[in-house]
């Protein structure tokens, strides 16, 4: 009845606020929101990103392939290595949302606030 009137995503009755949980739900993880905050310069493959967030390989592609089906990374083939990226920007802008909120918490004047921090990244 109301098919063609379009609603907007951040409207409480949004049907996208399932799939927000479910995004939410998966960068519920250490090891994720880590991955996430490594591609954000760019694609890299498995064992770069195993060693930089400090874990095996085979555990790092399992967070990726639940990255993967969830469409916040992509892949890209080249030869017998596998690049993962980020899809777009949004999951980045979460996660890093996410670690601002985090210092907020921490109580005082949260690094982003600082007038060194908001330079560098102006």
């Amino acid at each position: 009845m109301d098919a063609d009137i379009p609603m907007c995503g951040r409207d409480p009755e949004s049907p996208y606020v399932e799939l927000a949980v479910e995004v939410f739900a998966m960068l519920a993880d250490a090891t994720r929101v880590r991955i996430v905050l490594a591609l954000r310069d760019g694609e890299l493959s498995v064992n770069h990103l195993a060693d930089i967030v400090d874990k095996a390989p085979t555990a790092v592609s399992q967070h990726l392939a639940k990255l993967r089906l969830a469409r916040i990374v992509a892949t890209r083939q080249e030869g017998t290595k596998v690049f993962y990226r980020l899809t777009n920007e949004h999951a980045s802008q979460l996660v890093t949302d996410a670690i601002f909120q985090a210092e907020h918490a921490l109580g005082g004047t949260p690094a982003h606030h600082r007038r060194e921090h908001a330079e560098v990244t102006d």
